[in-house]
């Protein structure tokens, strides 16, 4: 790398560090890295993430900071609708409500400029300049005190970040380079080619994302000047907004052996995006990166619950195979919605499969992960339909799914309080037929049983005598989504009253102790758990 090249990067900086302070490393003062970096403010570790909660969401599209519950926000237009960082803050107590105490915000970055023939680069995806960022979601200060409030709360951010391309508006022979900051000459990206063969791994990680209208350009990270900046460049983000985690975009287009060193630079836990439901693929990233998006999970839960008539074999199976199978589910992200994949309203409006499918969410391994909306049953189809503005919703705090999140998040808490084996235990499924599955969670005495239906809003009501659940005869559980008493047989069998196909979650009723879990409103039991 030539010395012209790297002094025309002195103008580029973070907003917030001395100019010229963090720029293109030099192959010698890599050699310096591991003992010159700053640590992060913050350095939550896996260990730490393992009990948090997520909340995702597009920064552009959750909230405004004139707090408008009315500003018109059309998907299909795919431009900035107007959410910041200041109006995140203003509604903290709406995510908090439902017990998160996390949230992942979309990259930050500073993107291409253009209204493409795909709209504008409202969703972060589209970097230019990685030393800047995104002034329509606000400033340094904004993003730092975003930081500082979640801090104040408890709650955790985890910021969305790429290393794997940039973004250009036009076709990928003809992309003007100089536009890139710090990667300004072709020299940095592999030669243009389209992916044809998403199986095929060399095209994935050499071949463009992306197509000719809008190219996103493909780093090559092969190439040690890159991986120096990239690592110089995520500690100095970390440290610099107090970041506590990262989700990290298209992981399995960069080769593995990047992102061992990415990971060790940031200081904090990272998760990456692979997007495949093979855990036989997509299980080993996990040992180059903290965690990954339970994508293999993902498949079958969808299949499980998106119809009265789902299959409860592969999600019963897929449970096993990935806690037996992965580094690590524990550290694993769970989901049902994304702004990738279609809404979950929109296979069914069915409000119990909706609860059902929240329910494994929170309650299953893994880091649970919503995304905002999924609480109002918001039901868009394929990118950009799935991206709409969380604020249209009016914030209501009475919908079905928003309490349900509040009631399921609480009793993991509480469980995570009570038993200190409860978030390495691995989700056991103790129970299986065509349309049920029983999981539990926890150590005996304090563990969770999860009942899940796909029978619907208007399946039968029947009583389900389970067995397996380590509880004890004439033990009382409280059902803790209807807030009823249930009393364990004395043959050692659970008589699980299940009904209109709504889920069921057990807990021993002497170690709710002072939770007020089933003994106050939400409000109560948020602020007694803050």
């Amino acid at each position: 790398m030539s010395s012209a090249f790297l002094s025309s990067l002195e103008p580029c900086h973070f907003q917030g560090y001395p100019r010229g302070k963090y720029k293109m490393v030099s192959w010698w003062s890599f050699l310096l890295y591991g003992l010159q970096a700053a640590a992060p403010a913050f350095a939550a570790t896996p260990e730490d993430w393992r009990s948090q909660s997520i909340y995702f969401l597009l920064t552009d599209r959750f909230a405004r900071t004139d707090g408008s519950t009315s500003a018109t926000c059309n998907t299909e237009d795919r431009k900035y609708c107007g959410g910041t960082w200041k109006g995140i803050i203003d509604k903290l107590d709406y995510i908090q409500g439902m017990g998160f105490t996390a949230i992942w915000i979309t990259p930050v970055t500073g993107q291409l400029p253009q209204n493409t023939a795909y709209g504008e680069a409202y969703h972060g995806y589209w970097q230019q300049d990685i030393y800047a960022l995104n002034s329509h979601y606000g400033t340094a200060d904004d993003l730092k005190a975003l930081s500082s409030a979640l801090h104040k709360r408890g709650m955790y951010l985890m910021v969305d970040v790429v290393a794997n391309h940039m973004g250009y508006d036009g076709a990928g022979n003809s992309v003007d380079y100089s536009v890139f900051k710090p990667f300004n000459s072709e020299d940095y990206f592999h030669p243009f080619c389209l992916i044809q063969n998403y199986n095929d791994q060399t095209q994935a990680e050499n071949c463009w994302l992306g197509d000719n209208t809008v190219s996103l350009p493909d780093l090559d990270t092969t190439r040690q000047d890159v991986k120096n900046e990239w690592y110089e460049w995520v500690g100095a983000l970390v440290s610099n907004y107090s970041i506590d985690g990262l989700r990290i975009d298209t992981v399995k287009h960069v080769q593995k052996d990047f992102w061992p060193g990415y990971n060790k630079a940031a200081g904090v836990y990272c998760i990456g995006e692979v997007l495949d439901g093979n855990p036989a693929y997509t299980c080993p990233y996990q040992k180059v990166l903290n965690g990954v998006l339970n994508y293999p999970m993902y498949y079958p839960l969808l299949n499980a619950f998106k119809s009265t008539s789902g299959n409860m074999n592969d999600l019963y199976n897929m449970i096993n195979t990935v806690k037996s199978d992965c580094p690590d589910s524990t550290l694993m992200g769970t989901f049902i919605e994304n702004h990738d994949n279609p809404r979950f309203a929109s296979y069914t409006r069915d409000i119990s499969l909706a609860k059902n499918v929240a329910a494994f969410t929170i309650l299953a391994d893994g880091i649970p992960i919503i995304y905002a909306g999924q609480e109002q049953q918001y039901a868009g189809g394929n990118d950009p339909a799935n991206r709409e503005a969380t604020w249209l919703s009016g914030y209501s705090t009475t919908s079905e799914i928003y309490k349900l999140l509040a009631s399921v998040n609480a009793i993991r808490s509480h469980a995570i309080s009570t038993d200190k084996s409860y978030l390495t235990y691995k989700n056991w499924p103790i129970y299986k037929d065509d349309t049920t599955i029983a999981m539990r969670k926890g150590s005996d005495g304090s563990q969770v049983i999860t009942v899940l239906s796909n029978k619907g809003a208007n399946g039968d009501s029947y009583t389900l005598s389970l067995e397996n659940t380590g509880y004890t005869a004439g033990q009382k559980l409280t059902e803790v989504v209807t807030c009823s008493i249930v009393t364990v047989g004395s043959d050692g069998k659970v008589p699980v009253p299940m009904e209109k196909g709504l889920p069921r979650v057990l807990y021993p009723s002497e170690k709710l102790g002072d939770s007020k879990i089933c003994t106050s409103g939400l409000v109560g039991l948020w602020e007694t758990l803050r």
